[in-house]
């Protein structure tokens, strides 16, 4: 089966910056997509940032400018650097891979899963 590990949440004061990274992990042959979302109290999850990949990439409005995502293929990683967090961005970090394919009992299946979301808080 596919894990996705989450890590680099915390706690921050406004105008601060984290790194958070999600690994998949299992026998996985290929992901079309990885992305973040997040859930602040109360609210739905929102999508924060998508790709990149063929698709290009994404962004929420409330953020772009100040996240970047990137990936890294090879270890199956995606990473959200978060610049000038504002007290608004307080929220759970959830990583999603669409798209996994992966082997398990020479078989093929696909997928998609998510973290177990990471806590991120910025203090005013």
């Amino acid at each position: 089966q596919v894990q996705l590990v989450e890590s680099g949440g915390g706690l921050v004061q406004a105008g601060g910056s984290l790194r958070l990274s999600c690994a998949a992990s299992g026998n996985i042959f290929s992901i079309i997509v990885m992305a973040w979302y997040r859930q602040a109290p109360g609210k739905q999850r929102e999508l924060v940032a998508r790709g990149p990949s063929t698709g290009g990439t994404n962004y929420a409005d409330s953020v772009k400018g100040r996240f970047t995502i990137s990936r890294d293929n090879a270890k199956n990683t995606v990473y959200l650097q978060m610049n000038s967090l504002k007290p608004e961005d307080t929220a759970v970090y959830y990583c999603y891979a669409g798209g996994v394919t992966y082997n398990t009992g020479g078989k093929y299946y696909t997928g998609d899963y998510w973290g177990q979301g990471t806590q991120v808080t910025v203090s005013s």
